[in-house]
């Protein structure tokens, strides 16, 4: 029946919509409501056609907007009117492909509360089965060859479903309708444990038999949902430090799994906000307060306040906590590569750490590490932002042209954009060598692949020796658009909080390649996304030997007393200076006087680790940014007296000069001062050197809006004392929560910049 009183309503959805049980609650909220019609994916996303009384789509849409399920998200809903066509009955259709691609892929996420209910009922069919999954959690991004989302378009498609598993799946009331990993022990993955030299040993139930193997103090190698993790047990001190050494990961924290909130309560402090977060979908790992006494090993974590901790999230992971009180689950494998993902190249790269493998047959296609957050007052924060929330985009204020950033060296992320979104990739790692730079590589490929984008133009740092740089200088038919370092981490935050600018922006972090050919790091910038302006920044200083006074933070101590004490400094009576082969100095001071090798910084990061080495925390730096946290671990909570330093002005720019700050450590060293004192008050005088600066800038341009970014500012209480001391005088302060402040962000920023610069030339 065609009657007037009849309306047929055809939906375009964007967003999270296929691989999230969207169909089906679609299909059954047609049902309920009696409309015909159809949903179907396509590459845009969903299409949906209803028809039937006003009343009845009325309805339809108020539920479709306000009871979306847990994983579903909509980010765009077009909807116009068609002629009816009598349709009562109402079916979910084959994927339509179209030739431009919009539909956004889920991340992978936790295992759900139903399934785990199903894997630990003895008479259920998938009782104790590591690869339960239904629509609503499991692998997404890990294992997505191309869109639309169907099983023949992800690794999934090695697996045949067996009777049961496929009446589920082709059942719309079924919570396993087009769940794509949908499988069972009959015709699923498998878990098998072998040794390091990949000899099978035969055991009923090889999860059991490698939680015994990690009782008695080996490391195991687990594959899981976005790679390999190294796995021990975390309160056996010697399993501990032997996966250290063997990793050759000396110093820097382990995370750690727990099967529950009661362990992790044994050994950190956990907020109601926090307790949130780790049962969130994405199951980060969280850095909470650590408690001591600890049931953990001290080499888990030593000299930090924090632990990272992290719930499971794959039903493997919940099979082999049960009984301990947590896990070391650290990246699977050797520092500075990427985590292995596929079987025989874990046992070939991590063949000499681990001493067995738990191995599945389920091929992960992108590797993809643990997300790393913290809460910061209320706000969640990202420190690496990676499984869980990647590849879901940051939205853009305005659409932009289609653009490939290609990030820094350091903790390195892509971003691509298309219209109003931007896609920051999970984490790369630091490029740094080959293998690194395949990953990036191939994140690139999969993401301008799946999200059908065809960059007009290539974002990249400035630094020349940057890996990065190097690629994107290689590319051909593309504009390239170099965008400075702290100009790229200042965009970063715009973008995020929807921002043109101008701001001020205070830049931050270890080394950032200066137009000038300086090593940036303490900046005052005037910026938004169309450029800068360096308004102030941290005095210049000799690096001195470059790279190697970063890995060794006592050079940059030397370097800051031949500049405070002069001629004084070989007499001066500290401990520092007695620690040191005298030669050794001597030829230092020369390297400096003489001005060769030494690079000229103004990093904040450097002075930092030049606190660090003064007050004995610090002479070498095992992981990058290591003396600068020790100080921040060592600073109590409270107020201090801020040390001294000076303001001046050169060349028209604003210049924080540090030598009175050094005169006064060395004076409280002599006083036999604590360094929990001295680390309060040097916290204390950067809070107010930069602080006042930013005002100046602020009085001098009328610019009442201040951005913190960079990595410094993963530095809890720089933020807070900068945050509070801008806002009391009147300024509006933004910092980076969805993506991190550290040079994970970087590459948003570097797209937001080319954008706007493509926007210019008229390119949308």
């Amino acid at each position: 029946m065609t009657g007037d009183n009849r309306l047929r309503i055809r939906t375009e959805v964007e967003g999270v919509v296929q691989g999230v049980g969207f169909r089906p609650f679609i299909y059954q909220l047609a049902r309920r409501f009696g409309l015909g019609g159809f949903v179907q994916n396509t590459s845009h996303g969903a299409l949906i056609e209803i028809e039937g009384r006003p009343e009845a789509t009325d309805a339809f849409f108020l539920a479709l907007r306000e009871k979306l399920p847990p994983l579903a998200l909509v980010t765009k809903l077009s909807t116009r009117r068609l002629p009816p066509l009598g349709q009562t009955e109402f079916s979910i259709r084959h994927s339509g492909v179209q030739p431009s691609r919009q539909a956004l892929i889920s991340p992978d996420v936790a295992v759900c509360d139903d399934c785990l209910a199903e894997m630990f009922d003895p008479l259920d069919r998938r009782y104790r089965y590591p690869f339960i999954n239904c629509t609503n959690c499991g692998p997404r991004y890990t294992i997505i060859l191309d869109v639309p989302y169907d099983r023949a378009t992800t690794t999934m498609r090695a697996f045949t479903m067996c009777r049961a598993c496929a009446n589920e799946y082709h059942n719309p009331a079924d919570r396993r309708f087009h769940a794509q990993p949908n499988a069972c022990p009959v015709c699923g993955p498998q878990v098998t444990l072998v040794t390091a030299a990949g000899e099978r040993i035969e055991a009923a139930e090889p999860l059991r038999a490698a939680a015994d193997l990690l009782r008695q103090g080996m490391i195991v190698a687990v594959k899981g949902l976005g790679g390999f993790h190294l796995a021990a047990d975390a309160t056996n001190d010697r399993a501990v430090r032997r996966l250290r050494s063997r990793k050759q990961r000396e110093e820097k924290p382990l995370a750690v799994m727990s099967p529950d909130l009661e362990a992790i309560r044994a050994y950190a402090f956990i907020r109601p906000d926090e307790e949130t977060v780790l049962f969130s979908a994405q199951r980060p790992i969280v850095l909470l307060t650590a408690k001591m006494p600890s049931p953990l090993a001290p080499s888990v974590a030593p000299d930090n306040k924090y632990i990272g901790a992290m719930l499971p999230y794959a039903p493997l992971h919940h099979l082999l906590l049960k009984g301990f009180t947590a896990l070391v689950m650290t990246s699977g494998n050797l520092s500075e590569e990427p985590i292995a993902i596929d079987n025989q190249e874990a046992l070939t790269r991590l063949g000499r750490i681990a001493d067995y493998f738990l191995l599945h047959d389920r091929d992960i296609h992108l590797r993809s590490d643990d997300s790393v957050v913290r809460l910061s007052g209320d706000k969640l924060r990202q420190v690496r932002r990676s499984r869980g929330f990647a590849p879901l985009p940051i939205f853009l204020k305005e659409p932009q042209a289609e653009v490939l950033a290609v990030g820094g060296e350091l903790k390195n992320t892509v971003c691509l954009t298309k219209n109003n979104r931007a896609f920051l990739s999970q984490h790369i790692g630091d490029l740094e060598n080959v293998q690194t730079l395949e990953f990036f590589e191939m994140t690139i490929e999969h993401l301008e692949r799946i999200l059908d984008i065809r960059p007009k133009a290539v974002a990249y740092d400035l630094h020349p020796e940057y890996l990065s740089t190097k690629w994107a200088l290689e590319q051909t038919g593309l504009e390239l658009i170099g965008v400075q370092h702290h100009h790229a981490h200042v965009a970063s935050a715009l973008a995020e909080h929807g921002l043109d600018g101008p701001v001020i922006g205070l830049a931050c972090d270890g080394a950032g390649y200066g137009p000038d050919g300086g090593i940036w790091g303490g900046e005052i910038l005037v910026a938004g996304l169309d450029g800068f302006e360096r308004r102030g920044h941290l005095e210049y200083l000799p690096l001195p030997g470059g790279a190697a006074a970063i890995k060794e933070p006592w050079r940059m101590a030397v370097s800051y007393l031949v500049k405070a004490f002069g001629p004084e400094m070989p007499r001066l009576e500290l401990d520092l200076l007695e620690r040191h082969d005298p030669d050794q100095l001597d030829l230092l001071i020369q390297v400096l006087n003489k001005k060769v090798a030494s690079p000229l910084t103004s990093s904040l990061g450097r002075l930092f680790d030049a606190a660090a080495a003064l007050i004995g925390l610090k002479d070498s730096a095992a992981f990058e940014g290591q003396a600068a946290m020790g100080l921040e671990m060592c600073c109590p909570e409270g107020d201090f007296p801020p040390y001294d330093f000076d303001l001046a002005e050169e060349d028209g720019r604003h210049i924080i000069k540090p030598q009175a700050l050094i005169r006064d450590i060395v004076h409280d060293l002599g006083l036999k001062r604590s360094r929990e004192e001295i680390s309060g008050r040097f916290h204390a005088a950067v809070v107010r050197a930069f602080s006042e600066l930013a005002l100046k800038v602020a009085d001098e341009t009328g610019i009442r809006t201040a951005v913190l970014s960079g990595g410094c500012f993963q530095n809890q209480i720089l933020v807070r004392g900068l945050t509070r001391a801008l806002v009391i005088r009147g300024l509006n302060v933004y910092t980076q929560n969805t993506v991190p402040v550290n040079d994970g962000g970087l590459a948003l920023g570097q797209a937001a910049a080319a954008g706007f610069r493509l926007a210019g030339q008229g390119l949308k």
